[in-house]
């Protein structure tokens, strides 16, 4: 980071992006680690509380979650039909029409309609719709790009960023923290 600033510089941006990728990487190859006492070795849901494991149980492995799953933790892949819910934290691969994590996130999260975070994203967000509702790190795609604080590259047809350390790339592009220019077509930047 700059001395004084409270956003990273360039070179660390890309050391981060590049980690996020490796780390991806990594999880799609690697085979899951066995489960600890608490965590369950990966789960079925057709919808919330019909599922092989309550919502509140940690999920190590696979989750396939046919219409709705919801558990509390996930580490490894979340994949379903309709929607993935995590009420805690998440580190992986989540690709369902709708997602939603209400905890941090590392990795990849990958929706047809819809990607929340509620804390702090680390990764990739793909989807028509995406939210970072904390600290948002890394690449968000999509119709609609929305995030509290930004550190990386939104690439949509609407960007939004309360505040932002990067790059903005389509029609509409807003920073709402920069004082000169916070709303500009085409591309808006702030570092």
């Amino acid at each position: 980071m700059a001395e004084g600033s409270i956003y990273p510089d360039s070179q660390e941006i890309m050391m981060r992006t590049l980690g996020t990728l490796a780390l991806l990487a990594l999880l799609t190859t690697a085979i899951p680690r066995a489960a600890t006492a608490d965590e369950k070795i990966g789960s079925i849901a057709l919808f919330n509380p019909v599922q092989i494991f309550g919502e509140e149980s940690d999920i190590t492995g696979v989750r396939w979650n046919l219409i709705y799953g919801r558990h509390a933790n996930i580490k490894g892949l979340d994949f379903g039909f309709i929607a993935g819910h995590v009420t805690g934290n998440f580190t992986g691969i989540q690709l369902n029409a709708i997602n939603m994590v209400e905890g941090d996130f590392l990795g990849w999260q990958g929706g047809l309609l819809f990607s929340q975070s509620g804390g702090s994203f680390t990764g990739f967000q793909m989807a028509a719709l995406n939210v970072g509702k904390s600290e948002t790190e890394g690449v968000q795609f999509g119709l609609l790009n929305k995030a509290s604080n930004m550190s990386g590259f939104q690439f949509g047809f609407v960007n939004i960023s309360e505040n932002m350390y990067g790059l903005q790339i389509g029609l509409v592009n807003i920073i709402k923290s920069k004082k000169k220019l916070p709303l500009l077509p085409l591309v808006n930047w702030k570092f």
